[in-house]
């Protein structure tokens, strides 16, 4: 039960993109139609459900203050966590080198449709921040953390494949000349994260 909470809690109520608005600029360049949403959107649940479980364990066994314990009782009072940004930061970068290879040998059109914002979730703030808020919330358990990367995945696919089923569609739309593109895009993002608000009524 707690992990299902943890999940609707990740996907609907703390959603990267409506709640905190991380990783705005992959979400806003890639939106423009379903089918490239849909490629970054799984590569970032991939990204974010490998990453933070691997961040978890590095914070545990070896940054935090007493985590080298298991080592030796030496090194009880070693305390590491100033690295966490720049250990996370490089176990975030390898996940995503190894995403870049496996799409690019099996999905070579979806590589090139995506270019630079493909390797570029190496530095989307939302998988930096999966893995500090995993830090900071302290779950007790790699399930619990692991199952919080994942909906953290799944809220940000959700988030970027509603607005590019709204962005096809309002193509066809009259919206007028200094709203289109990006203009609409951000007061669509921000009605959804209005909305998205509703669901912080849900308790657990």
């Amino acid at each position: 039960m707690e992990y299902f909470n943890t999940f609707i809690k990740a996907v609907f109520i703390e959603n990267m993109i409506f709640a905190y608005f991380l990783g705005m600029c992959s979400y806003l360049a890639i939106s423009k139609t379903v089918k490239n949403a849909v490629g970054l959107g799984i590569a970032v649940i991939f990204v974010l459900g490998v990453s933070v479980p691997i961040c978890y364990m590095l914070e545990n066994y070896i940054l935090k203050a007493g985590a080298l314990k298991w080592l030796s009782a030496d090194l009880a009072a070693v305390d590491l966590s100033f690295l966490s940004f720049i250990v996370f930061i490089a176990t975030i970068a390898a996940i995503v080198q190894l995403v870049e290879m496996v799409v690019e040998k099996f999905a070579p059109a979806l590589y090139a449709a995506l270019g630079i914002f493909l390797p570029l979730i190496a530095v989307n703030c939302s998988i930096l921040g999966g893995a500090l808020f995993m830090q900071e919330r302290e779950y007790a358990t790699m399930g619990e953390a692991t199952v919080f990367g994942l909906g953290s995945g799944v809220g940000w696919f959700l988030a970027i494949v509603a607005i590019s089923a709204i962005r096809e569609k309002i193509r066809y739309s009259n919206v007028p000349a200094p709203l289109r593109g990006l203009g609409i895009t951000f007061i669509i993002t921000g009605l959804m994260g209005i909305a998205f608000m509703s669901f912080m009524g849900i308790k657990f």
